[in-house]
């Protein structure tokens, strides 16, 4: 493998803590699966503007399923474990119970904190519910048009880790493209971590507040703007003509870790990449400091 030389900033990402449910969704094939978890982790890629940050961690294939069929995992992430609890019952009972064929199970059934989601939901089938063992698990059999739905009981919610990042800077446009294209690709192999943005690849940067609007959460980060390279006191190389960031959250500190240096290793390999970088706040924001350079 080929291996470019853009120089990679001695810095950190500032990552912040979170709370995160871990789910696994099933159904009759993996396009149906696929559905189910896309619409469940639908409107969720960053909390300032969304009420979660969510994503598809991987695809799990029947073999490795307990009822043996293809499915998806996901996780869910809100600052609050109340608030992940809502979003657990808002996004399972609109999104899944919908889908067709769709089971949910509960991929986190060590975890000190549970919500009984299965039992909640189950409320739907208007009192011909039913509770059976099944899987070696505790479920709920919920009877739709379309058969049954099933679901798990209870669901785990631990801690985990929110926003990192890292700044990719190039020559042009295609090749930050193709660069984030590869990161995207390593850190999807990374077990528990998911990219809440489109395509895991963020093209509009923000920084904290406004600088001119105060009625504004975030605005651009226009320090890595290419076509304000000009206009302000620009932090990008004089040849960079194109910077995407890559954001990502993990259910561990050492996952969020794995998956920056996995990334990075994606994005050397790629013709045209100048800087590797990453956004912090000083400390302001998280606790923690994911090195770029270990």
């Amino acid at each position: 493998m080929i291996m470019n030389s853009p120089i990679i900033e001695d810095t950190y990402a500032e990552a912040f803590s979170t709370k995160a449910a871990y789910l696994l969704i099933t159904a009759a094939t993996k396009k149906l699966a696929l559905i189910a978890a896309t619409e469940a982790t639908g409107f969720a890629t960053s909390f300032i503007g969304c009420p979660a940050e969510a994503g598809i961690n991987s695809y799990v294939p029947p073999e490795k399923t307990p009822d043996g069929r293809p499915g998806y995992s996901i996780i869910i992430c809100q600052n609050k474990t109340e608030k992940v609890k809502q979003q657990l019952l808002e996004r399972i009972g609109q999104c899944v119970l919908t889908a067709a064929t769709t089971s949910v199970f509960n991929l986190l059934p060590d975890s000190e904190v549970q919500d009984n989601l299965g039992f909640k939901l189950a409320f739907f089938a208007d009192g011909y519910q039913e509770k059976m063992e099944l899987y070696d698990r505790d479920m709920y059999k919920i009877p739709v048009m379309s058969g049954d739905f099933l679901i798990e009981e209870n669901f785990g919610i631990v801690d985990a880790v929110a926003g990192g990042n890292l700044f990719i800077m190039a020559k042009t446009q295609a090749s930050a493209l193709i660069a984030a294209e590869a990161a995207v690709n390593a850190i999807r192999e990374v077990e528990g971590v998911i990219m809440p943005f489109p395509g895991g690849i963020v093209a509009s940067g923000s920084k904290v507040g406004s600088k001119k609007y105060k009625f504004m959460h975030a605005t651009t980060n226009e320090e890595y703007c290419p076509t304000l390279k000009d206009v302000v006191d620009s932090k990008l190389p004089e040849d960079a003509e194109g910077v995407y960031e890559i954001v990502f959250d993990g259910l561990t500190e050492s996952a969020v870790k794995k998956a920056t240096q996995e990334a990075i290793k994606a994005i050397k390999t790629i013709p045209g990449v100048i800087r590797i970088s990453a956004g912090n706040y000083g400390g302001n924001l998280g606790k923690y400091k994911i090195n770029l350079v270990e």
